[in-house]
């Protein structure tokens, strides 16, 4: 008995702790415990929602879940690279019908950037790394533009050389004298900036992974003496003829950059060379106060819904009611620091779901206290009934639970939409936590003020309803 109890005094001391973490790392910022706030979505903390379009008529149909995922990836480290917090990033696949795919879309959510313009330059900003080869049938032309321009296209020096837009007009453009390989950014693994060993010139190294390093020995290997230009962008800065088969994945970018546009360079292709070019459709902007209201209106209906659940618990179940609080309180602190510490991105459908696992919690606690009002109507002390109630509860309990968390697995793993992610994952974790409380808490306080006899203050707090307790 008295082990029990003091096993219900240390889950007492060990909420408030919890309590007073969740506390400390939200409103005392000179804390070191303020480095777990609360990771709060678009929603509730305002911020732009961008719809990209992604151009995948070039890639084979196979290839275009892989792309997309590349994509996203790449986009996802970009605007990481620039401090954006929380960034929600995610897929919506079009599907292909017969050889043609239909749209693909890119969601991109910043939660605090109010600025759509901002929003938009942190994603433009990513470069395209596309590889293209000579026509056959252009090689003549690009003799001319070779002869006119030494090799300077579109205003970008290279081999020393720059040109004039009049020029340029004279000549066909010089997207439309190549051809693309499908070796892009995709395939990139790394880029790195080095120096030409006689000229000191900066120039950027480029590694490609096993797809790519394959790729690239077989263009090379069919294109000897023909020229490989290196596109950024759409627009070529480097047009390097190839002497021999390159089998080792590796390449190099040079076009009279200086040390800071190299480096820049790097810096782009290695947190952001995208796979697929994007067109943005639309933009959404949520502004901080609208954020704040919606956080408010959360906040309020899960205070009000914990607090009604309580007094009808305390009215109708008494003793076992008060204590079913107390576990429910328990229940609140460990689901906040989750959130805090894994950290979960909250969404009002987040907070839908937690105020719906709390529920769930209640609902778990119900079922106990009526089998321990069965158990005492068969004439069982307090203390049994309550040890046989929670034990014949438990099947009931958990196969309710286990539904549910095989419906909130369902809707994280195929929903395509960061609201419905959220509020499963929140739910599943609410579901599981709650099993915990409801099992393990709420048994071992009731436990511990509990008594082997069936005295009359003992059997009106047990007992529920308006109604006197048989025994």
């Amino acid at each position: 008995m008295w082990k029990t109890r003091i096993v219900a005094l240390i889950l007492i001391l060990a909420g408030l702790g919890i309590g007073y973490f969740n506390y400390t790392s939200q409103f005392n910022t000179e804390s070191k415990m303020a480095r777990f706030p609360f990771k709060l979505g678009l929603d509730l903390n305002g911020g732009t929602h961008l719809v990209y379009k992604a151009d995948v008529s070039k890639i084979d149909k196979k290839d275009i879940s892989v792309s997309m995922d590349a994509l996203r990836n790449v986009i996802e480290a970009r605007v990481n690279l620039f401090g954006v917090s929380e960034p929600i990033v995610q897929v919506e696949e079009g599907g292909v019908l017969g050889n043609v795919a239909t749209e693909q879309k890119l969601i991109v959510e910043l939660p605090g950037v109010t600025d759509v313009a901002t929003a938009v330059a942190l994603i433009g900003k990513t470069p395209l790394l596309d590889f293209k080869i000579l026509r056959d049938s252009d090689r003549a032309e690009a003799a001319k533009r070779e002869e006119a321009m030494r090799f300077a296209i579109d205003g970008v020096q290279i081999n020393g050389a720059t040109t004039t837009m009049a020029t340029i007009r004279k000549l066909k453009p010089a997207s439309d004298l190549f051809i693309p390989t499908q070796l892009t950014g995709r395939l990139l693994q790394r880029a790195q900036l080095e120096f030409n060993g006689t000229t000191g010139e900066p120039v950027v190294s480029l590694v490609f992974n096993t797809e790519g390093k394959e790729l690239f020995a077989k263009i090379t290997k069919e294109n000897v003496g023909n020229i490989l230009a290196i596109f950024l962008d759409g627009r070529p800065i480097s047009l390097p003829v190839v002497r021999q088969e390159i089998s080792d994945g590796k390449a190099q970018i040079s076009g009279g950059f200086t040390t800071k546009e190299a480096q820049a360079l790097v810096r782009d292709l290695n947190y952001g060379a995208l796979p697929v070019p994007i067109e943005l459709l639309s933009t959404q902007t949520v502004g901080a106060s609208l954020g704040k209201d919606a956080l408010a209106g959360g906040v309020k209906a899960g205070a009000l819904a914990f607090l009604v659940v309580s007094i009808f618990l305390i009215i109708w179940y008494r003793l076992p009611g008060a204590l079913a609080v107390l576990s429910l309180a328990m229940y609140s602190v460990i689901m906040l620091a989750i959130f805090k510490l894994i950290p979960v991105t909250l969404t009002a459908a987040g907070i839908a779901g937690f105020i719906l696992s709390i529920g769930m919690a209640v609902d778990a606690n119900i079922l106990i206290f009526e089998r321990m009002k069965e158990e005492i109507a068969r004439g069982t002390d307090a203390y049994g009934a309550i040890k046989e109630g929670f034990a014949r509860a438990w099947f009931s309990i958990r196969d309710g639970n286990l539904s549910s968390i095989i419906t909130a697995l369902v809707l994280y793993y195929l929903s395509n939409t960061s609201i419905v992610k959220g509020f499963a994952l929140i739910f599943g974790i609410g579901v599981l936590v709650s099993m915990f409380t409801a099992i393990t808490v709420s048994r071992t306080f009731l436990l511990a003020v509990a008594t082997k006899g069936n005295g009359k203050v003992m059997r009106f707090l047990l007992s529920n309803g308006f109604r006197k307790a048989k025994i």
